[in-house]
């Protein structure tokens, strides 16, 4: 066992070309071992513990932990880590609340279509950059694989019908022609970057199935080396993979652009939940209803911002399947990740997805020799804490009305659900005798057509009633990406058309599976043609219902809820259902395994016990309940042993990046530097004009002025909404400017890769209060020193017209919730220079930095009140400097009254203030691939 001058792996430092490394100046290696492995006849270089076990026991260490060693090991040379980090990790003192940051240099980037394009903006933009220095544009590509799956933008237009799936295919590619004439022409320019067209799956069931690698292998300087596949996702959901024992999580968009160019994530060392599964799921119990249960579990103990490592005698009894669709919902019980070990499970999953047998044996043999193997002789980890369940404990379950932890068990589904509408009747008193009928259950066994409920729907005459199931679907990447659910839901189907049921008239069914594999092995099992007979009809290959995306309802049945004024519910098996997501005109919505979502589609009702009252009658005229139709494990594993195979799984990703005709037929330019057509969708960012060679010197910032002063808990959302843009907002404004009709204003999240709409976007939610317009929501700001009230967007546009920069005043936690890359690029192109706030979200405040703003935070019990900001006033910061910690703040009010406080400089590493005092990250990235290329 040798050291080595170089690390394996992906170069994390863009200031240098693949297999070189940015070296520490004088600074002598302490843990940088590697050593020698041969399997399938080829020789392998990999990290070796060796060393570091000499002074730690590495045994103490949970599986995820170790991996985060094993980086930090191979990055050792690099800027970015230190001995202390190593050692911080490896010595894995559980009871050590100081908080410790490290770098993580991941060995992928996995991109969905709504943040991947704003990501590849960048890099068209810092082409363009790069070839107006005089270097070689086609320099800039991902130095790491990044693979982009085209799935958040069909929507659920056609159902019910043979050829939904190929109309909404076609609408998708019509909506967002330009986005993807985009991507196209990204997949053809750019090195390291592929695209899996529209309608092949969603991107963290395509991920699972065919990109994840489990050991990743590069070719550096006539040597092969192999470490663990980890990565990060501009998908919060990118968590799925945990469960192959794959470390990654979602990031923001400027991450992973960073990620993607080789520069490491900053994180801090994290604590680690271990759960302790025991035991095995009883008969009829689905692995959705685990999920829920876990769910509820680690919501109610508070896991937000940790790991979770799920351990114990259960786990073997989880097929990869089931272990995905609890690491699937990591976001939804608010870890960073929700990880398995690599065992002989997860080589049984490679085997039956149809990965090769050599890469399958790579894989084993790699974790067992850098000790990430996990079997029955495996020692348990250390934790910070840990929780249990025991899966016999689990019972049929859902969740809901607006939240995924809120489990209900499915016996008192009803009752919840009446108790709950109950509770809103009494909040929201009925204002119609009409609506009062129906909500207090009148009897609608005969049809009233003179009633607002009234509804003559496809040849169906029928009143609808509150709780009325008007959306059933079978979606999302939880659920879809496990044969078990998905046979059972198939079985409930065949059962229920044999028996005689039918769907009630009033509801929505679509089937929208995450990969191609699906269909065929239901198609192969006979059990599609039951469900297309029941309506779950494929709609489309992506994120539907869950995201949103579920389409209008039937004019007719969308009319009578709004007019009678009814709280209707819907049941799908996706992850989230907060309120207001699922569609306008649902109030409830409830997550369910795919065999209930079915089942309720019979029922029709959120008020139908369906475990005691029937869902139907048969074409005999009997009752028929749940017990009729629901498979036995016996006969769901039956037809899983016989249709779903390896070779299916080849077959139907033997072709994944090719595309069907429209995709295909989409005119793209073969220029490597991209001629940015006029679009409304996809145009050139500013983030690089006027850019040198050489960064400008840092300056203090002087007289700058307030444009935003907001409280505690403002979130990315506040900061730059995704949902709808109003008519009446500058970027509706904007875009109706450009000839759009508000009827095809698409999304804040659609319209990402147009830095236009967003920067008019920025601060426009409509839930924001911006005390410098008291008694306004909205982008509404006051301009001074005129004291002329305007949206935020025109007064940014006004004091840079007047050489005014612009400060942003928080207070706690802001720029908490999603990591969203627009709540840093929007603020810097509405020129903001500095935000003081009293605390941030960590990677929000990384994103600032990213992108040139300066994070300040005021001294402990300090706030903006408690210095005297009234917004008023003009701003003055004094310069900052590699080893500044804090800073002077001098305002002065148009009195010529002077106050000064001590902010804190929140630049918490060196690699942060490279990226600072280079404007941004991305400018320091193209500075160096400058100087390597000249």
């Amino acid at each position: 066992m040798k050291p080595h001058t170089y690390p394996p792996g992906v170069n994390a430092c863009a200031t240098n070309s693949p297999g070189q490394v940015n070296q520490k100046d004088g600074e002598q290696v302490k843990y940088q071992t590697f050593s020698e492995l041969k399997v399938n006849d080829q020789q392998y270089k990999l990290v070796s513990f060796d060393k570091i076990s000499e002074q730690h026991d590495l045994s103490r260490l949970p599986f995820c932990i170790k991996i985060l060693l094993e980086n930090l090991i191979r990055h050792e040379q690099e800027e970015f880590v230190t001995s202390e980090d190593i050692e911080k990790i490896a010595k894995w003192d559980t009871s050590d609340d100081s908080l410790h940051e490290i770098s993580f240099a991941p060995a992928r980037v996995i991109l969905q279509d709504f943040t991947g394009v704003p990501a590849i903006v960048d890099l068209a933009a810092m082409r363009d950059a790069v070839n107006t220095l005089g270097g070689d544009a086609q320099m800039i590509n991902p130095l790491n694989p990044v693979e982009l799956v085209i799935d958040h933008s069909v929507m659920v237009d056609h159902f019910g019908d043979e050829d939904s799936f190929e109309k909404n295919t076609d609408i998708e590619i019509q909506r967002n022609k330009e986005r993807y004439q985009f991507l196209k022409w990204g997949q053809a320019s750019f090195d390291n970057f592929k695209v899996v067209p529209p309608g092949r799956g969603i991107v963290h069931q395509v991920n699972l199935e065919y990109l994840a690698r489990c050991a990743f292998t590069k070719e550096i300087d006539g040597e092969t080396w192999i470490y663990p596949d980890t990565l990060v996702g501009t998908d919060s959901h990118t968590t799925m993979i945990n469960g192959l024992g794959i470390l990654g999580w979602g990031v923001g968009g400027i991450e992973a652009e960073a990620a993607m160019l080789g520069q490491p994530v900053t994180m801090l060392a994290p604590k680690v939940v271990g759960f302790r599964l025991t035991g095995k799921l009883n008969p009829g119990v689905t692995a959705t209803d685990m999920v829920l249960v876990i769910t509820e579990q680690l919501r109610n103990h508070g896991v937000v911002g940790k790991f979770v490592e799920f351990y114990g005698p259960g786990i073997k009894h989880l097929t990869t399947a089931d272990r995905a669709t609890i690491a699937n919902m990591s976001p939804e019980y608010g870890a960073t990740c929700g990880i398995f070990p690599i065992d002989q499970v997860a080589l049984d999953y490679l085997k039956l997805t149809g990965r090769d047998d050599s890469q399958i044996k790579l894989v084993e043999e790699y974790a067992k020799a850098a000790s990430l193997w996990h079997d029955d002789h495996t020692k348990d980890a250390v934790y910070h804490e840990t929780l249990e369940l025991n899966l016999e404990d689990v019972v049929p379950s859902l969740a809901g009305p607006k939240r995924p932890q809120d489990r209900i068990a499915l016996d008192k589904a009803a009752s919840a659900f009446n108790d709950w509408f109950n509770s809103q009747i009494d909040i929201k008193e009925v204002e119609t005798e009409d609506a009062k009928f129906v909500s207090e259950g009148g009897d609608m066994s005969e049809v009233d057509k003179e009633h607002d409920s009234y509804v003559d729907f496809q040849g169906h005459q029928f009143n609808l009633e509150d709780g009325a199931i008007v959306i059933a679907a079978i979606t999302s990447c939880t659920n879809t990406s496990n044969a078990s659910v998905l046979m059972g839901a198939g079985l409930v189907a065949k059962k229920a058309v044999e028996l005689g049921l039918v769907r009630k008239p009033w509801v929505k069914t679509s089937l929208a599976p995450g990969s191609q594999v699906v269909t065929q092995y239901l198609e192969n099992a006979g059990l599609m043609d039951p469900l297309r007979k029941l309506g779950f009809n494929l709609v489309g290959y992506g994120c539907t219902t869950c995201i949103g995306n579920s389409g209008p309802l039937p004019e007719e049945i969308s009319k009578a809820v709004q007019e009678a004024k009814l709280t209707v519910t819907s049941v799908l098996s996706g992850n989230r259902n907060f309120e207001g997501r699922i569609h306008p005109d649902v109030a409830a919505n409830y997550l369910a395994s795919p065999p209930l979502v079915v089942a309720y589609a019979l029922a029709g009702n959120m008020n139908i016990d369906i475990t005691t009252e029937p869902l139907g009658k048969s074409k005999d005229g009997k009752p028929v309940y749940l017990k009729d139709i629901w498979p036995t494990e016996e006969e769901i594993q039956s037809l899983i042993q016989e249709h779903v195979s390896g070779e299916l799984f080849k077959q139907k990703y033997a072709d994944v990046f090719k595309g069907k005709r429209v995709w295909n037929d989409l005119e793209v330019s073969s220029s490597s530097v991209y001629d940015w057509p006029e679009s409304t969708y996809i145009k050139h960012p500013p983030f690089f004009a006027d850019m040198g060679e050489q960064p400008d010197a840092l300056t203090a910032i002087r007289d700058a002025r307030c444009l935003v002063k907001v409280g505690d808990s403002i979130t990315t959302d506040h900061i730059s909404p995704a949902g709808a843009i109003a008519p009446d907002s500058p970027a509706g404004k904007y875009l109706q400017e450009k000839g759009i009709e508000p009827a095809n204003f698409n999304s804040y999240g659609s319209r990402r890769g147009n830095h236009e709409v967003m920067m008019r976007g920025t601060f426009a939610n409509v839930r924001l209060k911006n005390q410098l317009a008291p008694g306004t929501t909205g982008s509404v700001t006051t301009h001074y020193p005129s004291g002329e009230e305007m949206s935020i967007f025109d007064a940014a546009m006004k004091y840079r017209d007047e050489g005014v920069g612009a400060v942003v005043v928080g207070g706690k936690e802001y720029g908490t919730g999603s990591s969203r890359d627009w709540a840093a690029k929007g603020p810097s192109l509405l020129g903001i220079k500095t935000v003081i706030a009293q605390s941030y979200e960590r990677i929000h405040r990384s994103n600032l930095i990213g992108m040139g703003i300066l994070p300040l935070q005021f001294k402990d019990g300090e706030s903006a009140d408690s210095v005297g900001i009234r917004g008023d006033e003009t701003f003055s910061v004094s310069q900052v400097s590699r080893d500044t910690k804090e800073v002077q703040v001098t305002m002065m009010r148009d009195s010529g009254e002077v106050t000064e406080f001590m902010a804190d400089v929140r630049i918490d590493t060196a690699n942060e203030f490279t990226y600072f005092e280079h404007g941004g990250i991305l400018h320091y990235v193209i500075r160096q691939y400058l100087q390597n290329g000249k």
